[in-house]
Formats: C-alpha cells, structure tokens, sequence
C-alpha cells in the first residue's frame, strides 16, 4: 500500500471503492484543515510548474477556491486587493526583471 496524507478531491473514495482498491481515507478535522490546504496549494503549484497547462492551472485553482471558503474571504476581496496592489506597485505585464540594486 502507498502512503499519501494528503487532502483529495470529494470523489477520490467512491472513485477508488468503484476500482475496487483498497484504501483508507478519513475526514482531516477542522482544525487541520487550513494546513493540509497550504500542503495542497505546494503540490498542485509544483505540478504546474513541472507541466504547465490549463489543467494543471484549474486544479491550482480548486485549491484556492477552497483556501477562500476556509478563510471566509471573498473572490471580490481578493480582486480588490488585486486592484490595490496594481495601483501602488503595477502589474507583470511589461515583464520587468530587476538585475541589480545598489546599495546605499
């Protein structure tokens, strides 16, 4: 058996149950919830960046509609932070890269 602990999507056990694998899954506690989204959040980021697709960009986004819902912030809130911070600091559209910065 391969040992996971990690956070699945809702239809991971009844999709394994119809392949007749055996398997343990259990419910994480509330309480553990936020830091198996944050494991989660890594592991979808790190095969996006392995594999770069629209795939791969709709499962980082799952996750981060769940972080919303768990941190009970709003996609209205995050698009105004957005705009805030497009304000004081710009956006990546003229692709920019700072090389070097003297010191003082």
């Amino acid at each position: 058996m391969t040992y996971y602990d990690k956070l699945v999507r809702d239809r991971i056990p009844e999709i394994l149950e119809k392949k007749n694998k055996d398997f343990i899954a259990y419910k994480v506690a509330e309480c553990d919830y936020f830091l198996y989204l944050k494991r989660k959040l890594r592991e979808e980021v790190d095969e996006f960046l392995e594999s770069p697709s629209v795939h791969e960009l709709a499962d980082v986004y799952e996750v981060l509609s769940a972080l919303l819902r768990d941190m009970d912030v709003t996609m209205a809130d995050v698009r105004r932070e957005r705009a805030l911070k497009n304000d004081e600091r710009g956006t990546f559209d003229q692709r920019w890269i700072l090389a070097e910065v003297t010191d003082d």
